[in-house]
C-alpha cells in the first residue's frame, strides 16, 4: 500500500488502545492536531473510516478492530527484528522495557535497577508499574520487553522464571501487640482491610484467609499497602502485607507486626517474557540478577 508508514501504524496503535486522541497524542509525543492529521490521512490511504468521532471516548469502527490487531502484530514483529539485531551484538543494551506490579515496585523495582545498570552500563531500563493484568497483555502486544509478577501466570506464550517466595505478614494496630496471633481463617473478623480488585496480592489475602469474592462486600479497600497500613495505624482494622513492604511502610505508623500461624502463607515473584522475543538468553541473564536481589532483601526482612 502506498503512503503506509510504521507512523501511521504507531499512531493508530496508540489511539485503539487508548480510545482518546488526547491521550494517545501524549503517549506519541506529538500534537492532538498532528495526530488527527496522521488517523485521517491513513483512513484515506485505507479508503475507509477506522474510528467513529464523537463524545469524549473514540470508538473503531469494524475496520478499525480489524486494521488495529493487524497493525499491532506488525508492529510487535518489527520490534523483535530490533531485538534481534540486539541479540547479536553481545552484552544486553538500549531500551529494557520493564512492568512491575504495584506490591512489588516500590520495595524491589530501584535496587532491580542499580543491579542491572552496573552489570551492563548500556542498558536503558523503562519500568512501568501495573497490575498483572495489564502486564500481561502489554507483554503478548509487544509494549513490554519483561515483567516480575507473582507466579504463576499460565500463559503458554510466556517464559516464566521464579525469582524468590516471600511470605506474607499481619499488620495489627500497635495495642495489639502483647495478643496472641489469629488463625488465618478468623482474619476477616478483625476487620480485614484489602487492596482494591484488580489487584493480585488482593487474591491472594482472600485465599489466605479462606474468603471468596462473594464475602468482600462486608470488607474494607484501600488504594495501595502503604494505604492499607496507614489505615492499621489509625485502629481501623488488620492487614496483610508482603514481607519485602515491611521495613518501607510500617517505619511511620503505630503498627505491630506478626507472622501468621504455619503454614505461613507467601507467594512466589517471577518474571516473565514471550517464548518468543529473540532476547530470552539476555532475559535469563536479567532474571539471574534479579534474584540475586531478591534473595537478598528477603534475608534481610527475616529479621521480623
Amino acid at each position: 500500500m502506498n503512503g503506509l508508514s510504521m507512523k501511521h501504524l504507531r499512531y493508530f496503535d496508540a489511539l485503539a488502545r487508548l480510545g482518546h486522541f488526547g491521550r494517545a497524542a501524549s503517549t506519541c509525543a506529538i500534537s492532538q492536531p498532528a495526530l488527527s492529521v496522521q488517523i485521517k490521512e491513513l483512513e484515506e490511504l485505507l479508503g475507509a473510516p477506522l474510528v467513529e468521532r464523537g463524545g469524549r471516548r473514540i470508538r473503531l469502527t469494524g475496520l478499525g478492530e480489524e486494521f488495529a490487531a493487524r497493525a499491532r502484530a506488525i508492529l510487535r514483529a518489527v520490534d523483535e527484528l530490533e531485538d534481534l539485531r540486539r541479540a547479536a551484538h553481545g552484552p544486553l543494551a538500549g531500551r529494557l522495557r520493564l512492568g512491575i506490579i504495584p506490591t512489588a515496585a516500590p520495595y524491589l523495582l530501584p535496587e532491580i535497577i542499580q543491579a542491572l545498570t552496573r552489570r551492563f552500563p548500556g542498558l536503558d531500563p523503562r519500568p512501568k508499574e501495573a497490575i498483572t493484568q495489564k502486564l500481561i497483555q502489554d507483554l503478548a502486544e509487544g509494549r513490554l520487553d519483561v515483567a516480575i509478577v507473582a507466579l504463576p501466570i499460565s500463559e503458554p506464550a510466556l517464559e516464566e522464571a521464579p525469582l524468590f517466595d516471600e511470605e506474607f505478614v499481619l499488620v495489627r494496630p500497635l495495642e495489639d501487640r502483647g495478643k496472641s496471633v489469629p488463625s488465618n481463617d478468623r482474619l476477616h473478623e478483625m476487620r480485614l482491610l484489602l487492596l482494591e480488585e484488580g489487584h493480585c496480592f488482593r487474591d491472594q489475602a482472600l485465599s489466605v484467609c479462606n474468603l471468596n469474592a462473594s464475602s468482600t462486600r462486608e470488607l474494607m479497600e484501600g488504594s495501595s499497602l502503604s494505604t492499607l497500613v496507614r489505615m492499621v495505624g489509625a485502629g481501623i482494622g488488620v492487614t496483610l502485607i508482603p514481607q519485602m513492604a515491611v521495613d518501607t511502610e510500617t517505619r511511620a505508623s503505630p503498627v505491630y507486626v506478626s507472622r501468621l500461624a504455619e503454614p505461613r502463607p507467601s507467594r512466589t515473584i517471577g518474571m516473565v517474557w514471550r517464548k518468543s522475543n529473540p532476547l530470552s538468553e539476555q532475559f535469563v541473564q536479567i532474571a539471574d540478577i534479579a534474584r540475586e536481589v531478591g534473595v537478598k532483601m528477603q534475608s534481610q526482612a527475616n529479621s521480623i
